[in-house]
């Protein structure tokens, strides 16, 4: 890994400046996310998985993405409110960044890079196929809700295509799996 997760600049849906450095020690769990997708559901799951395990060490971390069909078209105020009132989400929310393409940021940079094939590939390629839509070539991520587990000291040890739900056993094995691990 070229850059050390960790270090690279983010800001927070708020606008103030942010690092994964502030969840060092902590599991992580990065989505990317979006207010106007099929998928979009999955906030609740993912909600919910954050407050059953946030006490253990897991910190869900969402990064709105206006990529896939201009499925995150509103402002940092507007998605908030959106997952607050819509979904109650009580974890942290970053500003909207690129995470496919040529303004890709670079924390996506470094997490397809580290792990380029998604638990559960596959269906989701299919459905999307299905709608006339080419999903993107691997290692890019596919589509919104691409799941990606970072170890309590960095390292991205998982990644799951965006139909794989907080409540999949295979995501949930991996998670309880490093939180079973030493901080």
């Amino acid at each position: 890994m070229s850059q050390n997760l960790y270090d690279i600049p983010l800001t927070g849906i708020d606008g103030a400046p942010r690092t994964l450095g502030q969840h060092k020690g902590k599991v992580l769990l990065v989505v990317n996310v979006a207010s106007k997708c099929g998928l979009t559901p999955q906030y609740e799951g993912l909600q919910k998985l954050y407050a059953s395990r946030q006490g253990q060490g897991l910190e869900v971390l969402g990064f709105p993405a206006n990529n896939f069909m201009g499925q995150e078209p509103g402002s940092e105020a507007e998605i908030q409110q959106f997952c607050t009132l819509k979904y109650d989400v009580t974890f942290p929310l970053y500003s909207k960044i690129s995470v496919v393409g040529q303004d890709k940021h670079p924390l996506y940079h470094a997490l397809t890079g580290a792990i380029p094939d998604a638990t559960g590939e596959g269906p989701m390629r299919a459905n999307l196929k299905g709608y006339g839509i080419e999903a993107n070539p691997k290692p890019e991520v596919q589509w919104n809700f691409e799941k990606f587990l970072v170890s309590r000291d960095g390292r991205v040890v998982g990644r799951f295509a965006p139909d794989v739900t907080a409540e999949d056993p295979r995501l949930v094995q991996a998670i309880d799996a490093e939180l079973a691990k030493p901080a």
